[in-house]
């Protein structure tokens, strides 16, 4: 896995490169920029930072941590940020910014995306941070960020040669909204069987989802109205045929989640009916016996019912 490239409305945080090495040692190589880094020597070595650069995309290619350039919208790196990874699905956040470009709001606009990043693309659970407890600058950053005081503590900083007091933060993962439930369509179909044991299938005309497929006929049931009424209406306009609810038989149901809603469809058997059957809204028609009905592609909330035709008939 490599760093990530990720873009705000000022900047652009990337992978480090080669050619980068020069601008952060002139950068870092300043005690009021080092003085703030644990991690990082004063006087600050020029040969350390194509050492440093190469050891960012080791870091990122084992998956320990993932250190990135930030650079402005001419393409000049101002700083750097980065997450190393920790134990217990954590990562640490770091940062500098060239001391010519404080006080922009730089380090806030690119610690929000990469934690960002970090919580959506790592599934990290949590991230923390230090600040030296003098540099009140860094701890107004971490808490407009949203992290929380975690007490205080010391670290070793290499650029003072001593250990330091520093205020310790924590930022929890944000809680992810549960998926919005898909709405419940309530649709009736009907098995018309004729005295041969041949099931009435209908197919869906052009212009309608799933056109071509074929299905047991019935539709939508409206607000305040019964599977059954709704099924006598449904023939009468898909089929122009009279059907009393008597001689409509519950057999059995489907239940399937489609794309954006899940259907939920009851499905009755009718061997009697009146009027001659038509297709009043263009659809073809076809008596097929239950042995053949894979034949015929149908949607998926009605494969599932073959089976059990085919147990009936």
């Amino acid at each position: 896995m490599s760093a990530p490239t990720l873009t705000t409305a000022r900047l652009t945080i990337r992978p480090l490169r080669a050619e980068d090495g020069g601008a952060v040692f002139r950068q870092v190589n300043d005690y009021s920029v080092a003085g703030n880094l644990a991690r990082v020597p004063f006087p600050y070595p020029e040969s350390l930072a194509a050492t440093w650069i190469a050891s960012t995309h080791e870091q990122a290619a084992r998956g320990d941590g993932h250190h990135c350039a930030i650079t402005d919208a001419a393409g000049a790196l101002v700083g750097c940020v980065g997450l190393t990874m920790m134990p217990g699905n954590q990562a640490e956040l770091g940062y500098w910014i060239g001391r010519a470009h404080w006080r922009q709001g730089i380090a806030t606009e690119a610690a929000r995306a990469m934690i960002e990043w970090g919580f959506a693309s790592l599934g990290l659970s949590r991230i923390i941070a230090s600040a030296l407890t003098e540099n009140t600058a860094s701890q107004a950053v971490l808490r407009h960020l949203g992290f929380a005081d975690a007490g205080t503590g010391t670290a070793e900083f290499m650029s003072r040669n001593r250990a330091m007091p520093v205020v310790k933060f924590t930022l929890e993962a944000p809680l992810r909204a549960a998926p919005a439930p898909k709405p419940v369509v309530l649709v009736v179909a009907v098995a018309l069987v004729d005295g041969d044991g041949r099931v009435l299938l209908a197919q869906r005309p052009p212009g309608k989802s799933m056109a071509g497929m074929w299905e047991f006929p019935g539709g939508k049931v409206d607000a305040h109205e019964t599977p059954e009424a709704a099924l006598i209406r449904e023939l009468k306009e898909e089929l122009d045929i009279d059907v009393t609810a008597a001689c409509l038989a519950p057999l059995t149901f489907a239940s399937h989640s489609y794309e954006k809603f899940h259907l939920l469809m009851p499905l009755f058997v009718c061997r009697r009916w009146q009027g001659t059957l038509r297709g009043r809204e263009g659809q073809e028609l076809a008596w097929v016996r239950p042995t053949r009905m894979k034949e015929y592609p149908m949607p998926p909330a009605d494969e599932p019912l073959i089976a059990i035709m085919q147990e009936m008939l």
